[in-house]
């Protein structure tokens, strides 16, 4: 449905401002972030729970793998050898053995969490408001389902939620190591404050840098949605040169952004590497100076490498799983300020409103409405409809008759006033018992990839028999079971392989399937040329038997067979009669209908 007199969509920078700026969105710290996603790993508690003691596990076979080639080295005879070495093997067995049921079942967690998690902001987005969608760009709302999510699910790909397990594996390494030799355990660890400091340095920088690169996701996506969405102006007016540098700057943006993120990542990378290696070199330099003997054997030597070569692979996984993991929280960020937008499409029923009189199908008592502030779009407006009867709304564009539409559908909500529906007050009932009441047929009829018959019945279980039905009763049944399908031909993406004329013809024949009270005609012929309108005039005339209608258009032979016919201006209502009272009054409707009679 088009909404007369609402906002023009922002442009350019100006829109890309509009959701979730770098510096709009809330600092939220980590462990908030992360219990924010626990409902939707909630019903895998018990494979989680497997999974990380699946992880306890493996650590605790890594820390026995130094001991045995301890016991290896310095075993005394051949059958302690073999007994050490085929020990060895078995722990390592058990180990990678135990890493693939562990990686599997914390994937299987996150694939699970994600799919939750994916599906609720999308049901949520159908919860919105036509207002919400007004100030956010389609490719913003696209990144948080797609990529935003899918940066969160990478934290359980990356095995980034395996951090827990590798603290526990560094505690015990630092308990083995000092009770195997506390100087060289201190040698070890005389780099770890340069690492330390860094990885704080990161932690600083990480998450704006993160920020960064899911703002600039947002644009591109905002931007390739407008270029494709617009190809044909693109085409139309040459601008293709501009639209490459537009997208150009982009891009190069978010380049930019990714690598500073890849910077960091790979100065800590870089950092520890070089911390190992300094500290092997130095316990290697110790135990050369101090000499094998004095309870350092050359097993212990072994052993205590070993260690640290584990010491910091964990270091080295928490530096990489911690970049990762500031991504996906910078993705939680974004999905988390998303959810906890309040602009609902319906909120909750009021308890206390005024009943009005039930034999009014539709009415609108004092209903004034802006879409922003300061920018009034309806002055108490005040319209009755009685059941059956038929109400055209006129007027220029921008008078606000697309805007009344969307009161009595309560897509807006009135500033103030009362919108009644068969006398119930509309703030008072649910969404869906509201909408129920009603059948659309829109200036821009949006069809879905599917079949024909899939559209006709908009989402509720296709009856063919109803469909057809509903074909035959607008006209059109024979023209569309003539095409290659039948009722089951395909549908292409908004249904560009059909002409105007047949999707408003499937548009009429929805409103048949939905068979509604009351039916909203909102510029329903406006589109079409004029051999087309007179098919679809009469497939609406057979629509409109037995129901009250309120019908929106400009041309005169849409409304002029309307039992009562309300004049708008500017927000106003200043005229309302039947098509030949208002002629003999010579006022804004009489000018309005010598106009068309003029063009004609």
């Amino acid at each position: 449905m088009t909404t007369s007199a609402r906002p023009a969509p922002k442009n350019g920078e100006e829109s890309l401002k509009a959701f979730h700026e770098e510096g709009e969105v809330d600092a939220t710290p980590d462990l908030r972030l992360l219990a924010s996603l626990s409902p939707y790993v909630r019903p895998d508690a018990a494979l989680l729970t497997l999974a990380m003691g699946a992880l306890l596990a493996i650590a605790a076979l890594s820390l026995a793998r130094p001991v045995l080639m301890r016991a290896l080295f310095d075993g005394v005879g051949r059958d302690a050898t073999a007994t050490s070495a085929a020990l060895l093997v078995a722990v390592t067995l058990g180990e990678q053995l135990l890493a693939f049921a562990q990686t599997l079942a914390i994937q299987t967690v996150g694939a699970r969490a994600m799919h939750r998690l994916r599906t609720r902001v999308f049901s949520f987005l159908h919860t919105r408001s036509l207002s919400f969608f007004d100030n956010q760009p389609v490719g913003r709302l696209v990144t948080r389902v797609t990529n935003d999510v899918d940066s969160i699910g990478e934290m359980f790909a990356s095995g980034a939620v395996n951090a827990a397990g590798d603290l526990v594996k560094l505690l015990g390494i630092v308990t083995m190591m000092l009770l195997l030799d506390w100087r060289l355990a201190l040698i070890a660890f005389a780099a770890l404050p340069l690492v330390g400091l860094l990885v704080e340095l990161v932690r600083r920088r990480a998450r704006v840098a993160f920020r960064q690169i899911r703002d600039k996701t947002a644009r591109l996506n905002t931007l390739l949605a407008e270029q494709v969405s617009g190809m044909a102006v693109v085409q139309a007016y040459t601008r293709e040169a501009g639209a490459a540098r537009e997208f150009d700057d982009q891009n190069r943006a978010y380049r930019d952004a990714n690598m500073r993120a890849i910077a960091l990542d790979a100065a800590l990378d870089a950092t520890v590497e070089m911390a190992s290696s300094v500290c092997v070199a130095a316990v290697l330099w110790y135990a050369g100076a101090r000499g094998l003997g004095g309870g350092l054997t050359f097993g212990t030597l072994v052993a205590f490498i070993a260690y640290i070569e584990q010491f910091f692979g964990p270091i080295r996984d928490l530096s990489a799983r911690y970049t990762q993991i500031q991504s996906s929280l910078t993705g939680a960020e974004r999905v988390t300020m998303l959810l906890a937008n309040d602009d609902s499409d319906t909120p909750p029923p009021r308890a206390h409103t005024t009943r009005g009189d039930a034999a009014l199908a539709l009415e609108l008592d004092g209903v004034s409405f802006q879409y922003k502030e300061g920018a009034p779009v309806l002055h108490d407006v005040s319209i009755r409809v009685r059941r059956g009867e038929r109400v055209a709304l006129v007027g220029a564009t921008g008078s606000g008759k697309s805007t009344i539409a969307a009161l009595v559908l309560r897509l807006y909500q009135a500033t103030s006033g009362v919108v009644r529906v068969d006398g119930d007050d509309v703030t008072a009932l649910e969404r869906e018992v509201l909408r129920r009441r009603f059948s659309v047929v829109p200036q821009d009829v949006f069809l879905f990839p599917g079949t024909i018959a899939d559209n006709i019945a908009a989402g509720e279980r296709c009856d063919r028999e109803r469909v057809r039905t509903a074909l035959r009763t607008v006209g059109a049944l024979e023209a569309f079971e003539r095409r290659e399908g039948g009722l089951d031909a395909r549908v292409d993406e908004r249904g560009s392989n059909f002409s105007a004329g047949e999707r408003q013809l499937i548009a009429f024949a929805r409103a048949l399937y939905r068979d509604a009270g009351v039916l909203v005609l909102d510029e329903a012929t406006a589109s079409v040329d004029s051999v087309t309108e007179a098919r679809l005039t009469a497939a609406m005339e057979a629509l409109l038997v037995g129901r009250t209608a309120l019908v929106i258009a400009h041309r005169l032979s849409t409304v002029r067979a309307a039992d009562r016919i309300v004049v708008l201006d500017h927000g106003r209502v200043i005229e309302e009669g039947s098509h030949d009272e208002l002629v003999r009054r010579g006022g804004a409707y009489a000018r309005l209908a010598a106009l068309s009679l003029g063009t004609t």
